[in-house]
């Protein structure tokens, strides 16, 4: 079949196969977006799950509900061990723009421009000479004495109650929207809890929107007490037969193609159901099609390509984030379970090693940071990424 035409391929189509059994989440969006316009109070949302359920496609696609119904909305990824201040600067000055459209008051959105301004240029080392100092390219003069006290939480509060405001005058809202927010670090994290919960009190019109692995619930428990109250979590996990069905029906229908039930039956099961594995199997198996329809056998014959570029790009890319001794500890999680998408106790990852569970916290702690692993719950931890323990388990020593 025509890889031109490949309707998996990265970029391809209307809509990716990501979103397919994603409706709930799309409609839950909608009533937020309309609740928090009107005035009405509403929590924050949190989407999270593991790697390759499509989260990150999901938050885009939220970004451009928003866009639709008139708000501001801005986007980032959250990077470990690096300052919010900045990127959050961005992602709101993106949100001012789209709000400033609609306003009739320049002055009123200059104001707004200049409170954020001088919150962005905070993230500039008190001592860092002038030639040296980032500039946020807001072409406005910076305020004084609004969200430039140096403290993010206050700053923070600060600035969403403002930003919030301008998007209240044109009867909209903003969408703050953070993915990989496990990655956001403790202070900042506490004070986005605590920016949201103010928000919450006065029925502002913004809301967060997070997307992180499935610790991240833990990590914002930790930062606030409050914080279960604030945010409505979502998990994201695998897509039923159906969805799954659909995911690839759709696109290959699109191209006026067919595939048999067999084919199907044979990507859900190689797959396991997660959107990426769908989308990279479907995609190989459409090129290896010599014609239409797509076959149990052409899917066969496709997978070792599709699990060469997983190996590479999916699962390997991370692999090699991982030192010697967080390969160890990789390995032996791998082998308690067998390989399986199931969480191992540390104390066993400690006997099977032979080594005191203390001696391996910095392994553990390591590649939690790195999100290769996860701990939902004290005493366990589990792989970030689907099928990653049968990878490991296919590396040679």
């Amino acid at each position: 079949m025509d890889p031109i035409r490949n309707p998996f391929a990265p970029g391809a189509g209307q809509r990716p196969p990501e979103l397919a059994g994603r409706e709930k989440e799309l409609a839950a969006f909608e009533v937020v977006l309309e609740r928090v316009a009107r005035g009405r109070p509403e929590r924050s949302l949190v989407l999270t799950g593991l790697r390759g359920v499509g989260k990150t496609v999901l938050l885009g696609e939220l970004r451009s509900m928003a866009l639709r119904r008139g708000w501001g909305a801005g986007k980032i990824e959250a990077r470990p061990e690096a300052d919010l201040r900045r990127p959050l600067s961005a992602a709101l000055h993106r949100a001012v723009r789209d709000l400033a459209v609609r306003h009739r008051a320049p002055d009123r959105v200059e104001a707004v421009l200049g409170v954020l301004k001088a919150f962005a240029l905070k993230s500039n080392p008190g001592d860092a000479k002038l030639r040296d100092r980032w500039q946020p390219g807001i072409d406005v003069p910076a305020a004084s004495g609004r969200a430039d006290s140096g403290d993010i939480e206050i700053d923070l509060v600060e600035l969403f109650t403002d930003v919030a405001e301008l998007a209240a005058d044109v009867g909209t809202g903003v969408a703050v929207l953070i993915d990989e927010m496990q990655d956001v670090g403790a202070d900042d994290v506490s004070a986005l809890c605590a920016a949201c919960h103010e928000l919450s009190q006065s029925g502002a019109p913004l809301v967060v929107v997070g997307a992180g692995l499935p610790h991240l619930p833990t990590l914002l428990s930790a930062s606030k007490s409050y914080s279960e109250r604030l945010f409505r979590y979502v998990r994201i996990d695998r897509l039923a037969r159906d969805d799954a069905d659909r995911a690839i029906l759709a696109p290959v229908e699109r191209e006026e193609a067919g595939i048999t039930p067999d084919a199907l039956d044979a990507l859900f099961d190689r797959s396991g159901g997660y959107p990426y594995f769908i989308q990279a199997y479907a995609k190989a198996a459409w090129d290896a099609a010599p014609a239409d329809p797509i076959t149990a056998e052409d899917v066969a014959v496709a997978a070792p390509e599709a699990e060469s570029e997983l190996a590479v790009g999916f699962f390997g890319s991370r692999y090699e984030r991982a030192t010697p001794a967080e390969r160890e500890y990789l390995r032996a999680m791998a082998e308690l379970t067998e390989g399986r998408d199931e969480g191992a106790s540390t104390a066993d990852v400690a006997v099977s090693l032979g080594r005191k569970p203390s001696s391996l916290s910095p392994a553990r702690d390591s590649l939690i940071k790195k999100g290769l692993v996860y701990s939902a719950e004290r005493g366990w931890i589990a792989f970030t990424v689907p099928h990653f323990g049968k990878f490991v388990l296919g590396m040679d020593d």
